[in-house]
């Protein structure tokens, strides 16, 4: 398979100043270029700014072709053999759910033992409609699952009816989401199956020894709760210690050494391994966000994080050493850096190592879909509510997973977030085409996320009615480039840092609003719908953000990104969005250190009705840099080369200041606007936004509503 991969661009650099201006309503893309994502084509560190090189599959190495697949007939499964020996037959009506899980599980226990990432087995799906009833496990290492084509009429079918021991069973009270303390079992709760189930989970089956007993009288809707816990950090985790001369830290920003409890088990703790380094959350971590005072529970959460490789371990001085440095300090604990206690808790830091990862999946030329008998697809097209909330499935699900990808597959009508991960590393993600859910409302659905999702890379797809493209909970040095969406870029909270954007296309149609919804709906946070919009970018405010994860972090770049949004009627013109395509706008950012985007020094509550102020000049948008060539990532795009250096301009000398009051919604000028910033004329024109499902408002995932914002030290939340 080729290196390079395609996407639609309407234009490579426009050099205008940052302007508002109405282009078509019906906005044309032109013919897709090819980019080469090869570590050859990477630029260098470009002083500055983050280092995204090794960003994707293995850090940068291509994605895997046929040299790569291990010869052995044993471990490649063909259609033929999957017909035969797993009764797994395209167009017959029958369920296929045991027959693909059999085939690769049989991977998993002969094949992958042995496996590499150059030797890899294959399973190869064959053309025509495939039946699922179950989410399938796909827990072999080193495994390749490739159907014959994305195309529903002539590639590989497969049809996902969750069945009722599958769908949710445990709903909130008023029917809208998924209730996750309500589906309970022994010690287990349901929020341990975040993000919840999909078609396809990568993903340990693993239980600890502790939930055997309950893994084994749970029924059929309730074992899955206890799979893969050995790799929770409240199992798996150990404790940290203070660095000599800086004792209320394990580690600071810039640090590679990490200080562990003086008892603290190395069993799982070796050279090689993954190892999430968690900070416990503390109240001035909070007043860092400028959350506070805040009306919203505290939580006890870790919600700066990030897996590392480890490179070097110190048994005799309880430190491990990870291969990046760090980019957050790591109190001890959440008192150690003077905070008072959460809730009168105190939450410890932890090394969490990812004792059995799933490493080396990938998913190629396939198409999935969910079927909801009784419903109704153009019901679910710009309708941000939850059709059908007991049918929250997801296509396919990255938990505790690196180095895997997803190429060339095609999802429509998921029942929720077509592909989503929560804690997963360097995953590439390509070439596919995303379109619709069936639940984009309540709880959070129907997303194309990256949660907890470091060093990966999203090229060359193409998102359609979904609700938004979203870094959330800590994601961090994750490059997008070349996609198409007609949904927000969204950063949706929980200190998500250091992402790049740019040469993508997003066309932002008036529809796309959350107040176009007609059952469970919900705005961005956890109320209803409001009467805003959402923009092409959307930013997660500390005081608002603070009740489910807290504010967007430091340093996400945008960059020469072709964004527009049709403003006040479906009819309507396109206005362009931080239009200047040279220009390096890093969000959350004064040049040093994070800021919190503000109004002439007070932090914004929310961005809902703040989307078109000017954040420039001083207010939380770094935009004193520009850049000569088309992309920050990559060397040469289309025959287009950068300069090799990238420097700055000097801060300009005159910003036009933020409006002090809420802008007017009147429709856009017509004559150019001043410069100036996102300019003053942007800033004062209509104020759409962003909502949301009622998003992780009433828990602590795992933790009973009635505690929410705190935690106990034997069952913490499991998101955390």
């Amino acid at each position: 398979m080729p290196r390079s991969t395609r996407y639609a661009l309407a234009a490579l650099v426009v050099a205008v100043p940052v302007a508002v201006f109405a282009i078509s309503a019906t906005p044309t893309a032109a013919a897709p270029l090819t980019l080469d994502l090869s570590a050859a084509n990477r630029r260098a560190p470009i002083t500055g700014l983050y280092d995204w090189r090794r960003a994707g599959y293995r850090g940068g190495a291509a994605l895997p072709g046929s040299n790569d697949i291990n010869p052995s007939a044993t471990c490649q499964i063909t259609t033929a053999e999957l017909a035969s020996q797993y009764s797994v037959r395209p167009g017959d009506g029958v369920d296929d759910t045991a027959g693909l899980q059999a085939a690769i599980d049989a991977i998993r226990t002969g094949c992958s033992p042995s496996a590499g990432y150059t030797r890899l087995s294959l399973i190869t799906l064959p053309a025509g409609v495939l039946n699922v009833s179950q989410e399938i496990h796909v827990d072999a290492d080193y495994l390749v699952i490739r159907g014959t084509g994305a195309d529903p009429a002539t590639g590989t079918r497969i049809v996902y009816r969750p069945d009722a021991n599958t769908r949710y069973d445990a709903l909130t009270p008023d029917g809208s989401d998924w209730d996750e303390d309500g589906m309970v079992h022994g010690q287990g709760k349901g929020g341990w199956l975040w993000p919840g189930r999909g078609l396809f989970r990568v993903q340990s089956r693993g239980v600890h020894s502790s939930y055997a007993s309950d893994y084994a009288s749970a029924p059929a809707n309730r074992k899955d709760i206890f799979e893969g816990t050995v790799n929770v950090h409240w199992k798996a985790g150990v404790a940290l210690r203070g660095k000599p001369g800086d004792t209320a830290y394990a580690a600071r920003t810039g640090d590679t050494v990490v200080h562990l409890a003086s008892n603290a088990s190395m069993t799982n703790l070796t050279a090689g391994a993954l190892v999430n380094i968690r900070a416990a959350n503390s109240t001035n971590f909070y007043a860092q966000q400028q959350a506070l005072p805040t009306e919203w529970p505290l939580q006890n959460l870790h919600m700066r994080q990030q897996i590392f490789t480890i490179s070097a371990v110190d048994s005799a001085n309880r430190t491990i050493t990870v291969d990046k440095p760090l980019e957050y300090d790591v109190p001890v604990n959440s008192t150690s850096d003077g905070s008072a206690a959460i809730d009168g808790t105190v939450y410890q830091s932890k090394a969490a190592p990812l004792v059995d990862p799933v490493l080396g999946v990938g998913f190629e030329s396939l198409y999935i879909t969910q079927d909801m008998p009784g419903l109704d697809r153009a019901d679910a097209t710009h309708n941000y509510g939850n059709l059908d909330p007991a049918a929250q499935m997801h296509g396919i699900v990255f938990k505790w997973a690196a180095n895997s990808w997803v190429r060339g597959i095609r999802a429509e009508m998921t029942g929720s977030h077509p592909i989503v991960t929560e804690e997963a590393k360097n995953l590439q993600i390509v070439d596919n085409h995303l379109d619709g859910s069936w639940n984009k409302g309540k709880g959070g659905n129907g997303y194309f996320r990256g949660s907890r999702v470091w060093d990966s890379l999203y090229a060359s797809n193409v998102s359609r009615n979904l609700r938004h493209f979203t870094f959330q909970w800590s994601a961090s040095g994750n490059v997008v480039i070349g996609n198409d969406f007609d949904s927000d870029l969204n950063l949706h909270g929980g200190w998500e840092r250091n992402n790049l954007f740019e040469l993508n296309t997003v066309t932002v149609p008036y529809a796309h609003r959350s107040g176009n919804c007609t059952a469970h709906c919900g705005e961005e946070g956890g109320g209803g719908p409001d009467d805003s919009n959402w923009y092409p970018i959307w930013w997660g405010a500390g005081k608002k953000a603070v009740k489910w994860s807290g504010s967007s972090g430091p340093r996400n770049v945008f960059f020469n990104n072709a964004m527009s949004k049709q403003l006040g009627s479906d009819t309507a013109p396109y206005t362009a969005y931080y239009p200047d395509r040279t220009r390096v706008y890093q969000f959350g950012w004064n040049g040093r250190t994070f800021q919190h985007l503000d109004i002439g020094g007070t932090p914004i509550a929310d961005w809902a009705h703040n989307e078109q102020r000017d954040y420039t000049g001083g207010h939380g948008v770094d935009a004193t840099r520009t850049d000569p060539g088309p992309s920050l990532f990559l060397i040469s795009v289309g025959g287009s080369t950068p300069a090799p250096t990238t420097t700055g301009p000097p801060p300009p000398t005159t910003t036009a200041p933020p409006p002090s009051t809420p802008p007017p919604t009147t429709p856009p000028p017509s004559t150019p606007p001043p410069a100036g910033g996102l300019t003053a004329a942007f800033a004062q024109t209509n104020t759409w936004s962003s909502g949301y499902g009622a998003e992780y408002v009433l828990t602590n995932r795992g933790v009973p509503r009635s505690r929410a914002g705190s935690s106990s030290s034997t069952c913490p939340p499991a998101r955390g």
